[in-house]
């Protein structure tokens, strides 16, 4: 595959030694087998960026294109982005906290954060010239690569769980890919696609195309900046996977002040939100630990069912060096998580997001989470995603004949 140059794109770096490589579609350092990442040209960003240029741009994720390592137009786009930050006041009185928001990721094309990466990952696919589009997923990540490779005209693999919801798969065998189905878990789904993206060129966005893909998430830490009037929250709390999407966030508040768009250097605390049944980072940061070991998963927030994640130790780094916390919460808990957003503040988030919400929750009533600070929560999916979770909870309120007196005997309303 060709190199792609691009202005504002220095190369690719080595998170471990430092090495420096070439734009290319690769995702491990030669010398150390460290991950790989993006490098900018900070100063070139610095001097054609400005607020008045990206408040002018398109309402999605481009209008931060000088941030992103995509050359040109993107060319796969659905929409992503820019979606509403809303201000939690009711969330916030019933946690005992002073100002909360929810970033409410659920609003993209494919109702989940990963219409970001994978707009950036497919983007930049086709710059590479491949063919075919691939990834191993929980779930929200196989939505989004099936709808993205449709748009653009790519053939697609993506390999999920067996176990997978229902609803997660349907709505990514409608795209009209290919959907295989593997009998185990998601780090056995990876192990295969590591060995598949050695035998084929295709664009495997989680891992030949990661270094790029992983950039999308940054998007979320600008658009809340700038929603916010361009300043950073005080505190975040993140769902934690692979761990990605943590040390991401935060790098993309780190990356708005390099370039001038903040005026003040962030300090933002980053804490990280795991469900019980998979907490392997949240158990080596309770532990106060520098080992984080591997888990098999057994959690009803199957898109966090990560029990290896290839990012646990720079998000534990991240949480630790920001004075963040975190909290593994019981399934019991993240139901109860997704019933408190939806009745406060009427969004419907997938069990991710009961496992963000029971960790702010958790959070702020050991005090890691002041009142006195501005608190921002990510929300990465849509509850439809995940009906078995709340199912067997919610339903009819009452079950009734068609008449005035069996309401008023099912109701008792001093008041008519």
């Amino acid at each position: 595959m060709a190199n792609t140059p691009t202005t504002h794109v220095q190369g690719l770096r080595c998170r471990e030694c430092g090495r420096e490589y070439d734009i290319s579609p690769i995702y491990t350092c030669e010398w150390c087998f460290g991950p790989i990442e993006v490098a900018y040209e900070y100063d070139a960003i610095r001097a054609s960026v400005t607020r008045e240029k990206i408040a002018a741009g398109p309402l999605n994720l481009w209008r931060y294109a000088e941030l992103l390592p995509v050359e040109g137009d993107p060319a796969v786009d659905l929409g992503t982005g820019f979606t509403p930050l809303v201000k939690a006041d009711r969330l916030a009185h019933e946690l005992g906290l002073g100002e909360v928001w929810v970033k409410n990721d659920t609003r993209n094309p494919t109702n989940s954060f990963k219409d970001r990466v994978v707009s950036v990952a497919l983007s930049k696919a086709l710059e590479f010239g491949f063919k075919v589009a691939a990834c191993a997923s929980t779930g929200n990540l196989a939505n989004s690569v099936a709808a993205h490779a449709a748009r653009a005209g790519l053939r697609s693999y993506v390999f999920i769980p067996s176990n997978l919801e229902q609803g997660k798969v349907v709505t990514t065998a409608v795209y009209g890919g290919n959907v295989v189905a593997i009998d185990g878990n998601y780090d056995d789904v990876n192990r295969l696609c590591a060995e598949l993206a050695g035998v084929y060129e295709w664009a495997f966005v989680n891992v030949n195309m990661r270094p790029f893909y992983a950039e999308g998430s940054k998007t979320l830490a600008f658009e809340t900046a700038e929603q916010l009037g361009w300043r950073t929250p005080d505190h975040v709390v993140v769902p934690v996977a692979s761990g990605s999407l943590l040390t991401k966030i935060r790098k993309g508040f780190e990356e708005l002040y390099k370039v001038g768009l903040l005026d003040d250097e962030p300090r933002v605390r980053v804490s990280g939100a795991q469900a019980l049944g998979c907490s392997p980072v949240a158990q080596a940061f309770l532990d106060n630990a520098d080992t984080i070991r591997p888990v098999k998963p057994d959690t009803i927030a199957k898109s966090l069912a990560i029990g290896n994640p290839a990012d646990g130790y720079f998000a534990l780094d991240v949480v630790r060096e920001t004075d963040g916390g975190m909290a593994a919460v019981t399934d019991d808990e993240i139901v109860e998580g997704m019933q408190l957003l939806a009745r406060t503040e009427g969004i419907f988030a997938e069990t991710a997001g009961g496992v963000t919400i029971a960790t702010l929750k958790k959070l702020a009533a050991d005090g890691t989470i002041r009142p006195d600070e501005r608190v921002v929560v990510y929300v990465t999916g849509h509850g439809l995603k995940t009906l078995e979770a709340v199912s067997p909870t919610c339903g009819p309120t009452a079950m009734i004949a068609p008449t005035l007196d069996a309401f008023h005997a099912a109701f008792d309303i001093e008041e008519h």
